[in-house]
């Protein structure tokens, strides 16, 4: 079965936790869960989820405090929020709409419905997932982190493939600094422009110069 996105589910309920997870795995996805806000943004750090599923009432941090949470950091700018509420919940559902999140499901759940809705999330964003990116003789795999050309492996640190698997995820758009360093370290880690421009010039070193254009003064863009 093809891997499909990566979904973290956050609600205190452990039997609802069980449920989503038991079928969001069996159709495909990835899976973490966390029991209340802060395990999330733990595990999200890890995790780098493409999807959060978020029960908007649990103790402590509300689903809609964590989405501003999550929506407040840069590298979790472009990820999928969705909020799970109870039907009396209008008004709160507005407020997570407001504040960032993508979309919200009723309870009681019904695993077709909520699929479908998780599937319909994924369709509307450019998200690709774990789906290879080919460039002549370029292959930049993110299932298995690799890279060849031309069949042969090129063997990358972590930082720079994800820095190249960015880039080629949105041929000819200019990447700032800023931008890479938020998707790349977060901004809870402080580094230069010079480490990027290190990554960079390592990179070319292994898959050549004609892929990664320096844009003077503002970042950098993947061209082929």
């Amino acid at each position: 079965m093809e891997t499909k996105a990566k979904v973290l589910v956050v609600d205190d309920e452990d039997d609802i936790r069980e449920f989503l997870a038991y079928n969001l795995s069996k159709n495909g996805y990835q899976v973490e869960v966390a029991a209340d806000g802060l395990e999330a943004l733990k595990l999200a750090e890890r995790f780098n989820p493409h999807i959060f599923v978020l029960d908007i009432m649990m103790p402590g941090m509300s689903g809609v405090e964590l989405c501003r949470k999550i929506r407040a950091k840069p590298e979790f700018k472009d990820v999928l929020i969705t909020m799970l509420t109870a039907r009396q919940e209008d008004q709160t559902q507005i407020e997570a709409l407001n504040v960032g999140a993508d979309d919200y499901i009723t309870k009681p759940l019904k695993p077709s419905v909520f699929l479908s809705r998780i599937n319909a999330l994924l369709r509307r964003s450019d998200i690709k997932t774990n789906e290879s990116l080919k460039f002549e003789d370029l292959v930049i795999d993110p299932s298995s982190f690799t890279v060849s050309i031309k069949g042969t492996p090129v063997d990358l640190p972590k930082k720079e493939f994800e820095i190249l698997h960015l880039l080629a995820s949105k041929p000819g758009k200019v990447f700032g600094r800023n931008e890479i360093l938020a998707k790349i370290w977060g901004r809870e880690v402080i580094v230069g422009d010079r480490t990027i421009d290190v990554h960079i010039r390592k990179l070319r070193e292994k898959i050549g110069d004609k892929y990664v254009q320096t844009i003077k003064g503002v970042g950098y863009k993947f061209v082929f």
